[in-house]
């Protein structure tokens, strides 16, 4: 925080008075029992930090011009249809929109058409992997002057697959084709880090797997022929309801890939597409989902997310829907416009206890990150199975405590309403699908930590 020279005539109290005067406040009550609290991370969370907290440790800053932009996502089964609905979302606020294409036969022309694209932030997000619509994608971009990220992540596919898009080395060789297809303004390749939070991974796994999953193409790209001298990366990333060290993981992840950027001495831009977790999102009392986009939103705009892309209240059990899209759509209006976050990357910057949390953040996935990279890297580590058994112990230990009601969803598994009923109200199947199919390595698993309870209730109405 910066010396105004406001409480200049005051003295200066230490972090060791601080702590003595609360000691004495708990009348013999234990200091460290009472009031310290460790995270699923294993970081150790005080009841007040101190400047003496932040004296000693590096920072990272955003750049002062830093803003974010409100998302949308959308599915384009029909071109036309698509862009009609890309019309009305934009003339509604949305800045950017996150297109998923399900095939190869999508019509570009028609998808973008009336669409002024140097003005809006396009994401994709590809169900296949080819050449052909890619290049005639980039080259219609390039003519029109947009701004783009197409998120190609073959190894995030065979993750949460189980298996390549088509074989190893086809997939390699056509990824290595599309990232030769990228410019400053469109990046070809995305790391998916929200697939490990919403399986239960903690936040230091996340940050270690992301940069390690992100240094398998630094791998492949930098060593050739000036491909990855600039090889910008998109991270998606999902955000969860611990607030502040949700502020601090967004931080921390910029902070490590311009590290890690830097040791390739490449120019990389890091993108990072923020969107709420869907791990925690709940079937009965559904409203109460939207205080928790709200706050997980914040969350990511307050830790320097580039593009925020909100989850509707009832997606977990309701197609896609006008009502939920708008509420969902208007959260982020409502925070970016009546709330004045415009540019609020800079609110938690010099804040001791953010600070604090970000450089253990980045610390602790740093250790995590070479001990991956010493084993053989990230995909050695998939193929062995060592990644999904690390996230399924965190994972477990996370449902435990949500069991146990020390991790409390308000209306799942403390307060709930006996009236609820869900029944009838589902269009899609919320709960994890299970289907028996042969894989070359074991895929990464999302669950909901209401899944079991929620279950036994649909169950019993």
């Amino acid at each position: 925080m910066s010396n105004t020279g406001l409480f200049n005539e005051f003295p200066e109290v230490s972090a060791k008075q601080w702590k003595q005067k609360i000691q004495m406040d708990l009348k013999g009550d234990d200091y460290n029992e009472t009031l310290v609290w460790e995270s699923l991370e294993g970081i150790n969370v005080k009841p007040f930090y101190h400047q003496e907290d932040i004296a000693d440790i590096p920072s990272f800053s955003l750049p002062k011009d830093h803003d974010w932009s409100v998302g949308q996502s959308m599915y384009v089964g029909d071109a036309k249809k698509a862009n009609t609905k890309a019309q009305e979302i934009l003339e509604k606020g949305v800045e950017s929109i996150v297109f998923t294409i399900p095939n190869e036969k999508i019509d570009f022309e028609t998808l973008f058409s009336g669409i002024n694209l140097e003005t809006v932030l396009l994401y994709f997000n590809f169900e296949f992997l080819a050449l052909e619509p890619v290049e005639k994608l980039v080259s219609l971009l390039k003519g029109k002057k947009a701004k783009a990220h197409l998120n190609i992540d073959i190894i995030g596919h065979l993750a949460k697959d189980g298996n390549w898009y088509h074989k190893l080395e086809k997939d390699h060789k056509l990824l290595t084709e599309l990232v030769s297809l990228g410019t400053s303004d469109i990046s070809i390749t995305g790391v998916d880090l929200s697939l490990y939070q919403n399986a239960g991974a903690n936040m230091v796994q996340q940050l270690a797997y992301g940069l390690a999953h992100a240094n398998e193409y630094l791998n492949q790209f930098v060593p050739s022929s000036g491909v990855g001298k600039s090889l910008p990366i998109t991270f998606k990333v999902a955000v969860g309801s611990n607030y502040f060290f949700e502020m601090a993981k967004v931080k921390a992840l910029r902070w490590l890939w311009n590290s890690l950027a830097s040791e390739y001495d490449i120019q990389g831009k890091c993108n990072i597409l923020a969107i709420p977790s869907k791990r925690n999102k709940t079937l009965y009392d559904y409203n109460v989902n939207m205080l928790r986009t709200t706050s997980e939103s914040m969350s990511a705009v307050l830790g320097g997310a580039d593009t925020v892309c909100n989850l509707a209240y009832d997606a977990i059990y309701h197609k896609d829907n006008e009502f939920g899209e708008r509420i969902a759509r208007n959260q982020l209006l409502l925070l970016k416009e009546e709330s004045y976050l415009a540019r609020a990357s800079q609110i938690s910057e010099g804040t001791y206890y953010i600070e604090s949390l970000t450089n253990q953040l980045a610390e602790k996935a740093l250790v995590l990150f070479k001990q991956i990279e010493k084993a053989g890297g990230f995909l050695d580590s998939l193929k062995k199975g060592m990644v999904q058994r690390k996230i399924k112990e965190s994972a477990d230990k996370e449902q435990q405590l949500f069991d146990k009601g020390k991790i409390i969803s308000l209306g799942t598994n403390k307060y709930q309403n006996p009236q609820d009923r869900m029944k009838d109200e589902l269009e899609l199947y919320p709960f994890v699908k299970t289907m028996a199919r042969k894989t070359i390595i074991e895929p990464i698993i999302e669950k909901r930590l209401a899944e079991a309870s929620e279950q036994k209730r649909l169950n019993d109405e």
